[in-house]
């Protein structure tokens, strides 16, 4: 599947992150988004925004961001819904493509991860140069602001427990809306294909890096990193519902089948 549409313009940064956006004109924090921009060195971050088909103002409010900063953030639109796996992946693959870029990620339009999160992920990647990965994960930790609906949070560590023996590594949080990744040979083969799973495509996402990996590179581990998030919150219009847990462990199914396969 080709992009819908390129971005106006490009921009020349070290880090792009990518942030899937569908109806969210009402949900946007812009003023969080801003005042990102405005505070970090031009440099080194940008913000790569990809509406997905939206059917409200949600185009109209990123384009205003992009024309406040032309030379930190790109808008692709596309011109359906294809969801956010789909979304997520052009986004990235678009980041990968800009010739100064050598870290990409994505971040969720909601900012349940506070943008003030990223520098850590940033200086994690710096001082470990075998990292190819870097997910944020949602620890209830005494000293940190993690809050997570009740319901959520024990459903959602049933699943990671589940996710974790279908990958056979031992991690905490796949689904945290906060990963980055260095740009590699590697990660843009991972990313060629549309992923199968609506839902949980990070966790295809792992296991195709996995894969490429034979299941048996001695450094695999030493590859991917998880750290704690100070701040994460629920907020309100989430559109992933009860139903969706039930769809994501039938993914998970079929990762764990299609994943081994030569």
């Amino acid at each position: 599947m080709t992009l819908s549409k390129v971005p106006v313009g490009e921009i020349d940064v070290d880090c792009t992150l990518v942030v899937p956006c569908y109806n969210e004109e009402k949900r946007l924090n812009v003023a969080a988004f801003k005042s990102f921009l405005s505070e970090t060195n031009p440099q080194e971050i940008g913000l790569l925004f990809v509406n997905d088909g939206s059917r409200d103002g949600t185009l109209s409010v990123l384009r205003q961001i992009q024309s406040e900063h032309p030379d930190r953030v790109m808008v692709l639109d596309l011109a359906v819904n294809l969801g956010k796996a789909e979304a997520v992946r052009q986004g990235l693959l678009q980041a990968a493509s800009l010739p100064r870029t050598t870290i990409i990620g994505f971040w969720d339009a909601d900012l349940a991860t506070p943008l003030e999160e990223l520098p850590v992920f940033l200086k994690i990647l710096a001082s470990k140069p075998a990292l190819e990965m870097v997910f944020g994960a949602r620890v209830k930790l005494l000293g940190r602001e993690v809050h997570r609906q009740a319901a959520r949070h024990y459903l959602g560590r049933c699943f990671a427990t589940v996710a974790s023996l279908v990958l056979q590594i031992p991690i905490y949080d796949t689904q945290c809306g906060a990963k980055l990744f260095r740009v590699t040979p590697v990660l843009r083969e991972i990313l060629e294909q549309p992923f199968h799973s609506r839902w949980i495509f990070d966790v295809e996402l792992i296991a195709r890096f996995i894969k490429s990996r034979n299941y048996t590179h001695p450094r695999l581990l030493e590859s991917i990193y998880e750290t704690p998030l100070t701040r994460w919150e629920d907020v309100k219009g989430s559109k992933v519902g009860p139903f969706d847990f039930l769809r994501a462990f039938g993914e998970l199914g079929w990762i764990y089948l299609h994943s081994r396969k030569n």
